[in-house]
């Protein structure tokens, strides 16, 4: 198996073609990639595009398929069947959105969408269905419906700006909605979520981090899920970051054939905290169309947990979470160390609906009688 190719395109790749042309899909495969290309959008930007492995009579299939930076961001025909559990909006953001471009999901917080471009399109992404090229950019009147809707609520005492990305914003029109927010005076933190500091290092220049300057709590939370990922470039990014006094977090997914190994994990959880990132979510897999090719088993999430409890500092520790389908919001479902009677999962509210619990419980029947579904 050969090293990534460290080839940099010059641009963003977007289309099965550019694939082809950079040697990172086979000719034979064009007529699959076009047709996943309508349905799910395409973007490898330039930092990531030099982490692949490239298609060559050095590697085989099964050397570039067990890439896991590949099989973040290239397309694979497998996206184009959707399992049954599998859903376009799976954790139920739609009917929780008051206003376009706003999530209230949680009395104290709530989301708000400025635009749902991305400057990579990971082929897992639970947004898949919603993001892309079109943009979702709110306009004018939108953002000001939003921020009414925000002026309106004094009890959400947090917004998590996200998308999309929110720093694929321009510097002005991001200043202009962190000002706005910041100047609503029951609003204590503001969150904002990001690939962009490793898909496109670059793009954090001074005046966008000019942009994030505020009076109030702001945290940059970053998406990550392979070690390689981080690299100098990466890093001396996130170094720019923190020295605006901007704490850093990040999430990652559990996903197969990327992270799902102790020694994987390991290496992720530590090259983030070497990089003064504190490892905050591991999400189990949200089961969005196409993406069943991901799903890694709960047991086997707190299995790797459970293995890594003592083998790494606790700063490196994340909370291992699901979110519920339908709305109900995140629950940990990390290892237990206490010998007690499983329960079924519950909201973060405690109000879940006996059937909500019941439904879950068959799950799990169904899991023993080997019959594939989103949980376990």
């Amino acid at each position: 198996m050969s090293e990534h190719s460290g080839a940099r395109p010059s641009s963003t790749l977007r289309t099965p073609e550019a694939l082809i042309k950079h040697g990172l899909a086979e000719p034979e495969t064009l007529s699959d990639l076009q047709a996943l290309a309508e349905q799910f959008s395409i973007a490898i930007p330039p930092a990531f595009a030099a982490l692949l492995k490239t298609r060559s009579s050095e590697n085989s299939d099964s050397d570039c398929n067990a890439d896991p930076i590949g099989l973040q961001v290239l397309p694979d025909a497998r996206e184009l069947a959707t399992a049954p559990h599998e859903r376009a909006d799976p954790i139920g953001d739609d009917a929780l959105s008051p206003v376009p471009g706003v999530v209230h999901r949680y009395e104290d917080r709530a989301l708000l969408k400025p635009l749902l471009v991305c400057p990579l399109y990971c082929r897992f992404c639970f947004r898949r269905e919603h993001v892309g090229p079109d943009g979702g950019l709110l306009d004018k009147a939108a953002l000001e419906r939003a921020f009414t809707w925000f002026e309106t609520h004094p009890k959400v005492t947090e917004v998590i700006l996200t998308g999309g990305d929110p720093l694929m914003l321009s510097p002005r029109r991001l200043k202009r909605i962190i000002r706005r927010l910041s100047g609503i005076s029951h609003i204590q933190t503001l969150r904002l979520h990001s690939r962009v500091p490793l898909a496109m290092p670059e793009r954090l220049t001074e005046e966008l981090l000019d942009a994030l300057e505020t009076e109030k709590a702001f945290w940059l939370v970053i998406h990550a899920n392979h070690a390689s990922e981080l690299t100098p470039e990466v890093r001396q990014a996130l170094r720019r970051v923190q020295a605006r006094a901007i704490p850093v977090l990040s999430q990652s997914v559990l996903l197969k054939g990327v992270n799902d190994t102790v020694e994987s994990l390991e290496s992720l959880l530590r090259a983030l905290v070497q990089a003064r990132v504190k490892p905050y979510y591991l999400h189990h897999l949200d089961a969005a169309p196409g993406t069943a090719h991901f799903h890694v088993p709960v047991e086997q999430g707190r299995s790797l947990l459970r293995q890594l409890r003592g083998r790494v500092t606790g700063l490196a520790w994340p909370t291992y979470v699901l979110d519920i389908p339908g709305g109900a919001g995140k629950v940990p479902i990390g290892p237990d160390y206490l010998l007690a009677e499983e329960q079924s999962l519950q909201p973060p509210s405690g109000t879940c609906k006996a059937t909500d619990g019941e439904q879950f419980r068959k799950r799990r029947v169904q899991a023993a009688d080997g019959q594939e579904h989103p949980f376990t």
